[in-house]
């Protein structure tokens, strides 16, 4: 089966693409270094040509990890990386201030090894700093060819719109899956609307959507997951009968439950590039390959009833994580 591509802006690339992140830190400890450099080396191998990555991710070392892994490699590729969230003395910070961008995209090109990013996200919104002020900046390095195109992360449809009005954005990221579907509010109809491509983080749950159960008492100690509500009881447990749903789905099917979570998410919108990360392998080439499944309209029908928002348990993120973000919540979300 011939994989039809997908676009960010001018750029053609298959349906999903691979988020770093995991390499480096958020569910436990860093992959080995050189592990990790032939899991990026054997991502191209397979055909992976959308690599998402970060300045805050492993406090620059998975920027590091790409540049060293990948310069010999860089035609092919579409690299994305993101700013504002940034760290200074192993310390984070969120700064959007135009000057703070211009520093942070030097760095980053430094980092990844190239002359040029082609897609830069702000990583978040900064409530200090008016959107149109961070998107001038990152028009200027457009201007400057040192990025290709300018992305925003976890924001809301209207701040979408102000953003897109001092120059095209081509890309929106956001957490969307099966569990966590609040990008449908708004942001979805506005990346349509605008002709921006929206890519998906976490398509599979954080690792819940998955055959190899998560185990919250076996959380590393540096896991995210042991921060989100959803991830803990009493909500990781209250949420296993959709697990289970999933799993009857996938068995019917003759994919893996991860597979299933991403055609379902590629079914939602025809131009979304979804970005599962793994450390694995196998998962590595499954997500790869879940672009040819094609689920039959009666499922998908039956699996957004399934998973309808208001039958998951539990907030996606804690009081103090929503709070950096601006994506729209449900109405019995908000407090």
């Amino acid at each position: 089966m011939t994989t039809v591509k997908r676009k960010i802006g001018s750029l053609d690339v298959h349906p999903v693409g691979l988020g770093c992140m995991n390499l480096s830190h958020a569910y436990g400890p860093a992959m080995d270094h050189k592990d990790a450099i032939d899991f990026l080396l054997r991502a191209i191998d397979i055909g992976y040509d959308f690599l998402d990555t970060a300045t805050i991710y492993g406090m620059g070392n998975n920027e590091k990890l790409i540049g060293e892994a990948l310069k010999e490699r860089r035609n092919d590729f579409v690299l994305a990386s993101k700013c504002v969230m940034g760290f200074r003395d192993g310390k984070r910070f969120l700064d959007a201030r135009p000057e703070t961008i211009k520093l942070a995209c030097e760095a980053s090109l430094e980092r990844l090894q190239t002359d040029v990013i082609d897609l830069y996200y702000m990583h978040r919104p900064d409530p200090n700093i008016p959107i149109e002020d961070s998107v001038g900046a990152l028009a200027d390095l457009v201007g400057e060819g040192k990025i290709r195109m300018i992305g925003l992360s976890e924001m809301s449809a209207d701040t979408l719109r102000k953003a897109h009005a001092v120059h095209p954005i081509s890309a929106m990221q956001s957490e969307y899956s099966l569990m966590t579907r609040n990008p449908e509010i708004a942001v979805l109809d506005a990346c349509r609307d605008l002709g921006v491509t929206f890519v998906p983080f976490s398509p599979v749950g954080r690792g819940y959507l998955a055959d190899q159960p998560l185990d919250p008492d076996q959380y590393h100690k540096t896991d995210l997951r042991r921060t989100f509500p959803r991830f803990t009881d009493p909500h990781f447990s209250a949420n296993l009968g959709l697990l289970e749903k999933a799993r009857q789905y996938a068995s019917d099917i003759g994919c893996s439950i991860a597979q299933l979570a991403l055609s379902w998410t590629l079914a939602q919108d025809a131009g979304s590039v979804p970005i599962p990360g793994t450390t694995n392998l196998q998962h590595l080439q499954d997500n790869f390959d879940a672009a040819d499944i094609q689920l039959p309209i009666d499922v998908l029908t039956q699996m957004n009833e399934d998973f309808a928002p208001h039958r998951v348990s539990g907030p996606r993120y804690s009081d103090l994580a929503q709070a950096t973000v601006t994506t729209e919540q449900f109405e019995f979300e908000e407090t």
